[in-house]
């Protein structure tokens, strides 16, 4: 499979991978949950557009990419649904919280109604009644929220992850779970970055220390092998 950093290494790099690099998938387990980050409007923009297009009104959104990974999660989460895998959606915590990072974030110039449209998670992935949705005020999902609760009390020993960005959101999420002893998937397809030199860097970055980086194809086809077939009618 193409991963798509190939590129970004240096030869130095794509030795040392051939002598320390992964061999051979972690593997996942019996009790799966796919796990979305982040896929709100603020994040991609209200239209589908050139990134450089909808940094004019959203200056951290991620344009025609990252609305590319959209609609390959929402592929992913109708297998998903249909197996009866947990779904949790995770997105930030935008009321009176102080944001993370060195860099003041001072709030755009737009309408109120706007502002909160662009929290919203996007239609495409948005919560079915019963879905579980978590407020997170730090990179990670795990950090001061109750997923690793939700998590254990449902007996989930895999999350699959979805969102953005692979950088920041994701790559926090997957190491605070792989620290809690998860197996952690993340599908390369469905997942996003502002910089592709971050994006795919950070792929293999994951993909080498904490989780399994997977095809779409893949993920579909693990997730499906969850449903529970319709138990036989015994002859009376």
């Amino acid at each position: 499979m193409e991963y798509g950093w190939e590129p970004y290494l240096s030869e130095r790099d794509k030795k040392h991978s051939q002598l320390w690099g992964k061999k051979e998938l972690n593997g996942f387990g019996d009790k799966p949950a796919l796990l979305l980050i982040d896929i709100y409007y603020s994040v991609l923009g209200l239209d589908r557009e050139d990134i450089f297009e909808s940094m004019k009104t959203w200056s951290s959104s991620t344009g025609l990419e990252g609305w590319a990974a959209v609609d390959k999660t929402a592929e992913l989460l109708a297998v998903a649904r249909a197996s009866g895998v947990p779904v949790i959606h995770v997105k930030g915590l935008h009321s009176g919280v102080n944001s993370w990072g060195r860099r003041k974030r001072s709030a755009p110039k737009m309408p109120q109604e706007m502002i909160e449209r662009g929290w919203q998670i996007v239609d495409e992935v948005k919560p079915l009644p019963g879905e579980l949705v978590i407020e997170k005020a730090a990179p990670s999902a795990f950090q001061g929220t109750p997923l690793a609760f939700q998590l254990q009390s449902l007996g989930i020993d895999t999350l699959i992850v979805c969102g953005e960005t692979t950088s920041g959101c994701v790559r926090a999420s997957v190491v605070d779970g792989a620290t809690a002893r998860f197996r952690m998937g993340v599908v390369k397809e469905c997942v996003f970055d502002r910089t592709e030199a971050s994006h795919y860097i950070n792929l293999y970055d994951m993909h080498h220390k904490y989780a399994d980086v997977v095809d779409l194809d893949m993920a579909k086809n693990y997730l499906a092998s969850m449903a529970v077939s319709e138990p036989m009618l015994k002859a009376g």
